[in-house]
C-alpha cells in the first residue's frame, strides 16, 4: 500500500534544508554501553538550530511552500514546534503566528517571540488550538503548518533518519534499535519510514509518557485512539490528543511497538545527562534515555540509538531533575 510520505521525499527534504538545519551528530555512549550490554549511541537533536529536531520540519514544509507561505504562517505548538516555524519564517521572511498553550514553558514562549513570531495563547484544558488557529487562517490567508500531520513536516524530521543510518553504515555498523520521542508522530513516522527503508530489521520504537500512551495503544488496537486529557505531564512536548492521521498510516507498517515511561523517570533521565555527559535536555527530549534507564526495554546485544529530541528547559525545571538524579 503507498504511504502518504516516500524516502524519496526524505531524500528531496534533505537536499532542501541543507546548509539550514544542523547535521547532528551520532555519539558513542561508552557508560551507557557497558551499564547495559549494548553498543549504545546518541543522536542529540537537542543541539539542532532552536533546540529541538522540529526546525527540520518547519524548514522543509515553508521552503517547499514557497509562494504559498508568502501571506504568512500559522503553527500550533507548546513551544518546539512553534520555535522550529518562527525560526523558519524569519529566515525566510515570512510573518509568522504561533497558537501556544498558557502553561508552555517560559523559555520557549520567548525563543518564539525572539524569533519574530506573534504569540497567541490558549488554555489547552479548555480551549481547542486547531480552532483558534483555523480562525487565524480564515482572516488572515496564512497557511497552516501542522506539527506532525503534514507530510512536508514528516519528510523533514525523516532527515534525522537517514542521517543515523549513514553514520553508523561509516562505522559498518547497522540499528537494531532506535528509540524515538512520542507525541503526534510525525517524528516517528519519518524516523522509522528512514530507518528501516535502509535497515529493514531494526526496531523503531516510540516513547512517551505514562498516562498519555494514545501511540502505543493505538498501535496495539490497530486504530486511532486519544488520551483522556490534554496536560498534566512534564514532557510538555509530548501531549499531543491522538495521533495523526499521515503518520499513524506509516508507523502502523514501520514503527516497532511502544513504551510508555513516568513523569519521574524522564526527570531522573534529565538529570542523568547533564551529571554524565554534560547535555541538556528537556524532559520530553530525554524520554528514550528514561525507557532505557528504567528498565522499559530490553537492548542487550544490540546497537541502539537513542533520539534526545529537545533541550529547550527553564531554570527551575533542570535544578529539579539533576536533584532527582542525585537522590537517586
Amino acid at each position: 500500500m503507498s504511504l502518504p510520505v516516500s524516502y524519496s521525499d526524505i531524500e528531496a527534504a534533505q537536499t532542501r534544508i541543507h546548509g539550514r538545519a544542523m547535521r547532528t551528530p551520532l555519539i558513542p555512549a561508552p557508560v551507557l554501553s557497558e551499564q547495559l550490554s549494548a553498543r549504545v549511541f546518541l543522536k542529540p537533536e537537542s543541539m539542532q538550530r532552536t533546540g529541538s529536531f522540529k526546525f527540520r520540519g518547519a524548514c522543509n514544509a515553508l521552503m517547499a511552500a514557497g509562494v504559498a507561505a508568502r501571506s504568512g504562517v500559522v503553527a500550533c505548538s507548546s513551544g518546539n514546534h512553534a520555535q522550529g516555524v518562527a525560526e523558519a519564517a524569519r529566515m525566510l521572511g515570512i510573518a509568522a503566528t504561533i497558537v501556544m498553550p498558557a502553561d508552555a514553558p517560559e523559555v520557549k514562549v520567548a525563543r518564539t517571540r525572539a524569533s519574530g513570531a506573534s504569540v497567541v495563547s490558549y488554555d489547552r484544558a479548555s480551549e481547542d488550538r486547531d480552532e483558534i488557529a483555523n480562525a487565524i487562517v480564515d482572516l488572515d490567508g496564512a497557511m497552516l503548518v501542522h506539527p506532525y500531520n503534514d507530510p512536508k513536516v514528516i519528510a523533514g524530521q525523516g532527515t534525522i533518519g537517514v542521517e543515523i543510518v549513514s553514520d553508523l553504515a561509516a562505522m559498518r555498523l547497522a540499528p537494531d534499535v532506535v528509540l524515538v520521542p512520542c507525541s503526534g508522530g510525525g517524528l516517528l513516522a519519518g524516523v522509522s519510514l528512514a530507518v528501516t527503508e535502509r535497515a529493514p530489521n531494526c526496531r523503531v520504537v516510540a516513547v512517551e509518557p505514562a498516562g498519555f500512551d494514545d501511540y502505543g495503544r493505538s498501535l496495539r488496537a490497530d486504530a486511532i485512539e486519544t488520551n483522556p486529557r490534554n496536560s498534566g505531564s512534564v514532557c510538555d512536548a509530548l501531549l499531543a490528543p491522538s495521533p495523526g492521521a499521515l503518520g499513524f498510516a506509516i508507523n502502523r507498517e514501520r514503527a516497532g511497538g511502544a513504551v510508555a515511561v513516568p513523569d519521574e523517570a524522564a526527570l531522573r533521565a534529565v538529570g542523568f545527562a547533564y551529571e554524565r555527559f554534560r547535555l541538556v535536555l528537556e524532559p520530553g527530549g530525554a524520554i528514550g534515555l528514561a525507557a532505557l534507564l528504567s528498565g522499559a526495554i530490553d537492548v542487550r546485544g544490540t546497537v541502539v540509538v537513542i533520539l534526545l529530541s529537545g533541550g529547550n528547559i527553564d531554570d527551575q525545571m533542570l535544578a529539579r531533575a539533576i536533584q532527582i538524579y542525585r537522590s537517586s
